[in-house]
């Protein structure tokens, strides 16, 4: 089996996700780390024994990597995935895709052109509890979707946004609440409908960071072409870290879970439970609980269709689909009073 060099572009909290895992996954070794602070790229290159650099673009050309992890601010993934391609490298990209929406077709677009992989880090739907109830709706025991709840009550505190430049803002980080933690519970959901939206309603309001400009709330409705709907609610001004939940009606019975857990109650009185368990690929040094330990999972899923050996299971165009309907939620929300 022929190495892949891969490379990684940002090398902030989430960059060890990326690095453990390209270090410890068969196959694979790491060519190099970038960060716009040298200290910064310097410490990863030091702590994983590879070459550090300031600049992607250096970096592109000067290793050719055969692909590059992107774990860079939101508003920089556009134009680093684009370069990439252009440069012959496949992308594995953490969420969100981009800012706009127009901007996340363009990549995909230009992925398929080159003939190159494109992927977005959504690892949650590999969570144990995640896989059982896509499995009960694909295969009929729980049926197609009707409604869908989604809850996030989460807390950052004023210093979260205060002591960076780019989150809590629009033009760089392109929202709050929504687009940086909740869009992983909504894609969840989204992905157990699995339909196209009609219509997005959401009001988004700023009720707790002064030092921010972007929403710590919003609250919406989404409506499905196959007559489901998606009602959400999320913040991140709780005084704690509380689990997500999802709720899901089904045809055939009903659906709770969260990152940790599912139960799964059938409507012939039956009850279905499981809990997540951690993948057993790479222990990571570091990492904040609430990212789970499934980035391993869908690194190796990237690699291997990388390697022509099974199809890219969440693609940038699979991605397309959460991100429009992010996209929605901040093009015109109903009340916006940030």
């Amino acid at each position: 089996m022929k190495t892949i060099r891969a490379a990684v572009i940002g090398c902030g909290n989430i960059s060890v996700m990326h690095l453990d895992s390209i270090t410890h996954l068969e196959g694979l070794s790491l060519a190099a780390v970038c960060d716009v602070r040298p200290e910064r790229a310097k410490q990863a290159a030091e702590k994983y024994h590879t070459k550090a650099y300031t600049d992607y673009r250096k970096l592109l050309e000067e290793e050719k990597p055969d692909a590059v992890h992107l774990c860079l601010p939101h508003y920089l993934h556009t134009p680093a995935a684009q370069e990439a391609l252009r440069a012959g490298v496949h992308v594995l990209s953490e969420k969100p895709m981009s800012i706009r929406y127009e901007d996340a077709q363009e990549t995909v677009k230009l992925a398929e052109r080159c003939g190159l992989q494109y992927g977005v880090i959504f690892q949650c739907r590999y969570n144990t509890p995640s896989q059982l109830v896509k499995r009960r709706i694909t295969d009929g025991r729980l049926g197609t979707v009707k409604a869908a709840r989604s809850v996030l009550t989460w807390y950052r505190p004023e210093d979260y946004y205060a002591g960076s430049d780019w989150k809590g803002t629009w033009e760089k980080e392109g929202g709050g609440v929504i687009i940086d933690q909740a869009i992983h519970s909504l894609d969840l959901a989204n992905w157990f409908i699995a339909s196209s939206p009609v219509s997005v309603e959401a009001s988004l309001h700023n009720r707790g960071h002064r030092s921010m400009v972007v929403e710590d709330t919003g609250e919406g409705l989404v409506r499905y072409e196959n007559g489901s709907t998606l009602f959400f609610y999320a913040m991140n001004n709780y005084p704690v870290d509380e689990p997500i939940e999802l709720r899901l009606v089904c045809e055939h019975g009903t659906a709770r879970l969260s990152y940790d857990e599912a139960v799964i109650s059938y409507e012939d009185g039956t009850v279905e439970a499981v809990k997540n368990r951690p993948q057993q690929i790479v222990s990571y040094t570091g990492g904040k609980p609430y990212w789970g330990s499934q980035h391993a999972v869908q690194i190796d899923q990237f690699y291997r269709a990388a390697r022509g050996l099974e199809e890219l299971e969440i693609s940038g165009k699979e991605a397309l689909k959460i991100q429009r309907i992010i996209c929605e939620i901040y093009r015109n929300p109903v009340e916006r009073t940030v």
